[in-house]
């Protein structure tokens, strides 16, 4: 008896601005820029191992700290990591992955891969998957003239306050037989100004193989996306903010969240989109 499920179609959502507590502000690029597209095609009867990791890691001004960040530094820390794996089948996949250390604007991203999958089982065979992105940012104290640009966006001589932010969307394939999947991920970590926000989005669709004939995907999909926020407040003018009254290194807001879903069995339609996005309104 196959279990049935209807569309599950979830949309989660994190926008954080100044105010009462601030946001992300993300590292410029250094003076040499990599960028580096991989493109895979895949139309195989067999076995198949296909993966993709990366781990970037990039802190300015100045080189990348080994303790506890200096006055305005401020440091991007990502992962990505794609794999799939089958033991024979037929699998047809079309994916590309796309990458620039440059200075990003709002709409655009370091990090960008989207993937479509075709699978079907053969003689009790399956596959197994698991895509995850990771952005973590933090940055201690900085004086604001010297991070945004805007002449109307902040008073002279604003702290821009510390803060600790880290947050990841991930999915997975278990024992699939047969299934169609699609999915895209975007990541910026990299900007010229405080006022491009850091950004992170994931969006994953299931749906049945159109030359299956049964109108369900089979297997096993699981995501989950989570964030951790620390942030603390502005702290005045730059002498307050080397006070002992300073506030600039307090915690002031946190947000923890988790969203998890599994679905197992016969499969009629999944899908899951995942937007975040934390950084200073100006």
């Amino acid at each position: 008896m196959k279990f049935v499920f209807a569309a599950l179609i979830a949309v989660v959502a994190l926008v954080a601005i100044s105010g009462l507590a601030a946001a992300d502000r993300l590292p410029n690029a250094t003076p040499e820029n990599q960028v580096f597209s991989i493109d895979t095609v895949i139309d195989a009867t067999g076995a198949v191992d296909d993966k993709t990791t990366m781990s970037w890691v990039i802190a300015g001004p100045g080189s990348i700290p080994t303790g506890i960040l200096k006055s305005g530094q401020v440091i991007s820390d990502v992962t990505f990591k794609d794999a799939i794996l089958t033991n024979g089948g037929k699998l047809a996949e079309n994916k590309n992955f796309d990458f620039s250390s440059k200075n990003m604007g709002s709409g655009l991203y370091n990090i960008e891969q989207q993937k479509v999958l075709t699978y079907a089982s053969t003689e009790g065979a399956h596959l197994v998957g698991e895509e995850e992105y990771t952005l973590s940012v933090a940055g201690n104290y900085a004086n604001a003239v010297d991070n945004i640009r805007c002449v109307f966006s902040t008073n002279h001589g604003s702290v821009l306050p510390a803060f600790c932010n880290i947050v990841s969307a991930k999915s997975s394939l278990v024992n699939v037989n047969s299934a169609q999947v699609s999915t895209k991920g975007q990541i910026r970590a990299v900007a010229e100004t405080a006022d491009v926000p850091a950004g992170l989005n994931y969006q994953i669709a299931v749906t049945p193989d159109a030359n299956s004939g049964s109108g369900f995907a089979e297997g096993t999909v699981k995501t989950v996306f989570a964030g951790s926020i620390m942030e603390a407040r502005d702290g005045g003018n730059t002498n307050y903010a080397l006070s002992s009254g300073a506030t600039w290194n307090k915690t002031s807001a946190t947000n923890t969240w988790k969203d998890t879903t599994s679905v197992t069995g016969g499969i009629k339609t999944l899908q899951k989109a995942f937007t975040y996005q934390s950084g200073f309104k100006v």
